[in-house]
């Protein structure tokens, strides 16, 4: 994990779990940044659906195969997807939580959320440290608990590329 989106290269965990996603289902990366993972699940054969409210890092993404881009606020705007269903979720390095329920109902049955963001503790190591940023012990269970079947969680520390605390999970939609 790197900045506030990331570099080129697609995170670790995405690329750990990326295999679950069904072959060729439709893929939803939320907040986008430089679209490292839309171009990776691309290129897997994923029909990608990139969203961030960037314009100038959507641009980048416009002309890479099976990506389709759209610019939306995320935050302050309503979803961008109602009715859309999704055979993969992927979130890295952003956390807005009313969007928790509208991400699990984006998600076709079987489907797989793959998120991973800072977590609390992250304080000590830099940015992110406002608490509303950091997810809290177990949050990413939370959410999960009762609608998925989780396949890997994680709360821990990562010295590389740059230290910071994490959590992350991989979940199937029931």
């Amino acid at each position: 994990m790197t900045g506030a989106h990331g570099g080129g290269t697609p995170s670790p965990w995405v690329v750990r779990w990326a295999a679950e996603i069904p072959a060729g289902g439709a893929v939803l990366d939320l907040a986008c940044g430089a679209g490292r993972h839309a171009t990776f699940l691309g290129g897997r054969g994923h029909a990608v659906t990139a969203v961030d409210r960037d314009a100038a890092s959507l641009a980048a993404l416009e002309a890479t195969p099976g990506v389709e881009t759209v610019q939306a606020d995320l935050e302050g705007a309503p979803w961008p997807f109602p009715g859309r269903r999704f055979a993969g979720v992927v979130v890295t390095n952003y956390l807005h939580r009313p969007l928790f329920p509208a991400l699990l109902e984006a998600l076709l049955p079987g489907g797989v959320l793959i998120y991973e963001t800072f977590a609390a503790g992250n304080e000590r190591y830099g940015r992110p440290s406002n608490p509303d940023f950091l997810l809290r012990p177990g949050e990413l269970l939370e959410v999960a608990r009762g609608r998925m079947r989780v396949l890997g969680y994680e709360d821990v520390f990562v010295p590389a590329p740059q230290p910071a605390m994490v959590q992350r999970i991989c979940a199937l939609s029931e």
